[in-house]
């Protein structure tokens, strides 16, 4: 697996450095130096190959992390421990800087002892290292039987991710539905290509060793149960949502949590949950968007010397529902000499530097429209080129799930402790963003 781990400055200066296997030697750490990070062009591939030898990098601010190995391993598999790495360490000491590295130099090599084994990665989550690697990098020797056999339980069992004795005054759990729509739109009106990537991140402050399960309204259930499905599940409508309208889910990530034999035979996401926050799953969509907002350029070309550009931007969701964040960016040819702006609904403003204008919205609710206007002024050039025109881009914020993605239900067990799933506070939330969302002029 891994031969070896670097890490290193801006400077090349080798900062941590833990070899593994014999067939890494001195001369690796120099090699990345040389054709890396002191290359004269920048090396733009996260994965490099020096002399038969493989090294993946990747970078957080001025540090480098270089996984080091000379076999055919799986590529993915040692960028997935990097992250990781990178996580456990921001969990430790927050910003990974080249000043908390030297003072957290003890706590690294010692974690380091902890994730990889001989070049394998063995345990990385963070609330089981932080049982028995405290924060200060000491090992603590004061641990009682009791305590010494939880962390060996967590360690070498099946619930790495969870401690058993967890206690909480109040029970509660959180539920974020995140998601990102992407659009590329024609001049008139032509979907080009929309796809929604989307994150269920979730917080849980339950007691003891709780199961829960998850359900949302996946196309492959609707269908089951409209061909006859338990009655069980047709009646699990809790938590908004008819659970009418479905969706058809292109592919999905969980975290190591759940149960995947259970989600491949009945659709149905079950797991014990971290402690603390987490991402519960990934998720992507390119059917029956809801596209939250249509935006309706028009551009006008007067003589070599002017421009005229109207923009009509339309909110397409229920009007009860209220949009913010958003900003349309216009952009300008590179000889304007001066932009006229008018506006009724919010805050419009040229930006010479970045030749684009800016038009600010804070809030806007659905079903409506608001236009901009712009004149702008040329100035003569020699350029027999034609303006490119570059597309117009949006950003916004919307308090729904652009995919349509809804929460059916979700149920808390915990037959040990005296609570039932009606005890437990549960809080949805559903936010939808502009990811790369243009419209061509």
């Amino acid at each position: 697996m891994i031969g070896g781990l670097f890490i290193y400055n801006h400077k090349g200066e080798v900062l941590i450095s833990r070899v593994y296997r014999d067939d890494i030697g001195r001369n690796a750490v120099d090699a990345f130096r040389v054709n890396v990070i002191h290359a004269r062009q920048q090396v733009r591939s996260p994965v490099t190959n020096i002399a038969r030898t493989s090294f993946f990098h990747v970078k957080r601010s001025n540090i480098w992390l270089a996984a080091v190995t000379k076999q055919n391993v799986n590529a993915a598999m040692v960028f997935e421990f990097l992250y990781k790495m990178c996580d456990v360490m921001t969990a430790y000491f927050g910003k990974i800087s080249e000043e908390n590295i030297k003072n957290n130099f003890v706590l690294i090599y010692e974690l380091l002892d902890e994730i990889l084994d001989f070049g394998y990665p063995q345990n990385s989550e963070t609330g089981a290292l932080k049982t028995f690697i405290t924060q200060q990098g000491i090992k603590s020797q004061h641990h009682t039987k009791e305590e010494q056999s939880q962390i060996t339980s967590q360690v070498t069992g099946q619930i790495g991710w969870r401690r058993e004795g967890i206690k909480y005054r109040r029970n509660e759990l959180f539920l974020d539905v995140l998601e990102s729509v992407n659009l590329l739109m024609s001049p008139q009106g032509q979907v080009l290509s929309a796809h929604v990537s989307g994150r269920v991140v979730m917080k849980s402050y339950l007691s003891g060793m709780p199961e829960c399960k998850f359900g949302m309204n996946d196309k492959i259930v609707i269908d089951k149960q409209g061909k006859g499905g338990s009655a069980d599940d047709a009646g699990k409508s809790e938590l908004g949502g008819s659970g009418k309208q479905s969706i058809a889910i292109d592919d999905c990530t969980f975290h190591q949590c759940v149960r995947l034999s259970k989600f491949d035979s009945e659709r149905s996401i079950s797991f014990i949950p971290p402690d603390g926050e987490y991402e519960l799953m990934r998720y992507r969509t390119t059917k029956d968007i809801i596209l939250p907002f249509r935006v309706i350029p028009l551009v006008r070309e007067v003589g070599r010397t002017k421009l005229e550009v109207k923009v009509v931007i339309k909110s397409n969701f229920k009007p009860s529902l209220l949009a913010q964040k958003i900003e349309v960016r216009i952009p300008t040819p590179l000889n304007t000499s001066g932009v006229q702006v008018i506006c009724m609904k919010g805050k419009a403003k040229y930006k010479a530097s970045e030749n684009a204008i800016v038009w600010k919205i804070k809030r806007m609710a659905g079903m409506k429209e608001s236009q901009i206007s712009a004149e702008i002024e040329l100035l003569p050039t020699n350029d027999k080129k034609k303006w490119a025109r570059p597309p117009i881009s949006m950003n916004f914020e919307v308090p729904f799930a652009p995919s349509g993605l809804k929460v059916r239900y979700l149920k808390v067990f915990e037959p040990k402790l005296n609570y039932s799933d009606h005890d437990v506070i549960k809080w949805v939330r559903y936010i939808g963003r502009s990811g790369i969302y243009e419209t061509r002029c």
